[in-house]
């Protein structure tokens, strides 16, 4: 019993620090969405290059001055990727933003190969975190791990306070619903916007300049959990920040779950006597042999196909017109 809930304690740990990981990458993406309408193909590679700036920045300058840096100069080249591309596309539609940011992601991973090889870097946690266990309620958690989770949802409370409780959210929320009035109040929207997706493409660099070195910080990585992020903003709802923040622990939770799981899908299908006919089902055999944990990274998407065949706006979109 003992074993058994120390087992499901580190599995609830490990998926609360992965989905809130997930959250911190998935909240610049929802951000953008909701204040510009762009569908950022390139958010992924923000992330990456806030992984591999830090990687480069820390044997400079330190662990958390790399921290703080590397999401700003993305941030920076965010706001330029903005203000140079998307702002003279925007009257083209969305169509072309979303061209636009799905060649950047190209380019991206390209310039990263060229700078650090095809290979993983060695992006190492902080010394003053390295190998350091903290006990919570009996089980021992990498304290890395804790620090993670905290700075989650601290980015978490300030977006949300930013947005919700300042000046500065207030006219970005009026530039969002009504741009020319906003314009003719004396604001600069389009400078408006252009903060907004520096601030989004800071939220990813800062999701991998914290992550990178929990995961694995690789040209790939980008790929990997790019997709996985846009799970995680249809299922909780496009432009929804706290739909994004409860489908985030959601799909982190139940992946993790999935890849310690040594259930197989045939226990859960139903069997016939020794004397039944063969079942006109029977091809499926291989498949209901497979574990949960080979199926575990197709769960995100499995459960975003269940929640749009319920709620096809997501859990906390609002309903168009």
């Amino acid at each position: 019993m003992h074993l058994l809930s120390a087992t499901a304690g580190l599995v609830l740990v490990n998926g609360v620090s992965y989905g809130l990981l997930l959250f911190m990458l998935s909240s610049g993406l929802t951000l953008i969405f909701s204040m510009l309408g762009v569908l950022n193909f390139a958010h992924a590679s923000f992330y990456m290059l806030g992984a591999y700036f830090a990687y480069a920045l820390s044997g400079a300058v330190g662990f958390w001055a790399a921290l703080i840096v590397a999401p700003l100069v993305v941030g920076v080249a965010g706001a330029l990727f903005e203000r140079a591309v998307l702002r003279r596309l925007r009257a083209r539609g969305a169509l072309a933003e979303l061209l636009a940011t799905f060649g950047l992601a190209y380019v991206v991973v390209e310039l990263v190969q060229l700078a650090w090889g095809r290979g993983p870097v060695d992006y190492g946690v902080p010394a003053v975190f390295d190998g350091v266990l903290v006990h919570v309620g009996g089980i021992a958690v990498p304290a890395y791990r804790l620090f993670l989770m905290g700075l989650a949802c601290a980015i978490a409370l300030l977006v949300w306070v930013a947005f919700r409780a300042t000046r500065t959210g207030l006219i970005l929320q009026a530039a969002l619903s009504q741009p020319a009035m906003t314009q003719a109040l004396g604001y600069d929207v389009p400078s408006l916007y252009t903060g907004v997706f520096a601030c989004g493409a800071a939220l990813a660099a800062l999701a991998g300049a914290a992550g990178g070195n929990v995961l694995v910080t690789e040209p790939g990585m980008a790929a990997t959990v790019g997709s996985v992020v846009f799970v995680v903003v249809v299922v909780g709802g496009l432009g929804s920040l706290g739909g994004a923040f409860v489908a985030s622990l959601l799909i982190g939770l139940l992946q993790t779950w999935a890849v310690t799981s040594d259930a197989t899908l045939d226990q859960w299908w139903p069997r016939g006597g020794a004397g039944d006919a063969v079942s006109p089902l029977s091809f499926l055999s291989p498949v209901l042999h497979l574990s949960v944990a080979q199926l575990a990274p197709a769960v995100p998407y499995l459960l975003m196909v269940a929640v749009l065949l319920w709620r096809p706006r997501g859990l906390f979109g609002v309903r168009e017109g």
